[in-house]
């Protein structure tokens, strides 16, 4: 993606924050394997974590997708595959 497809200083900032969110479970769940907490809590609290992850990935990739359009680039026919690519990525 070039510099255009940054994500907004909006979409940044709530990106920063699922990914913060993400590492604060991520060293609970260290945590709770430390202390020998019960393998369903920490099966929750991983998927946690994924869930944050994903939703940060998801929105630079549709802030991404929503830029190129609204710019009407040339080239968005070839920035549509490669998000696309990235989507299938986090599948």
């Amino acid at each position: 993606m070039s510099a255009t497809s940054r994500p907004t200083p909006q979409d940044q900032r709530a990106i920063v924050s699922r990914l913060n969110r993400a590492s604060g479970q991520l060293n609970g769940v260290v945590r709770m394997l430390e202390e020998g907490r019960d393998c369903e809590d920490i099966v929750t609290q991983l998927a946690a974590v994924s869930k944050a992850v994903n939703s940060a990935a998801h929105t630079l990739v549709f802030t991404s997708l929503r830029q190129c359009l609204a710019d009407g680039r040339a080239d968005a026919d070839e920035v549509q595959a490669r998000l696309q690519k990235v989507l299938l990525a986090l599948a």
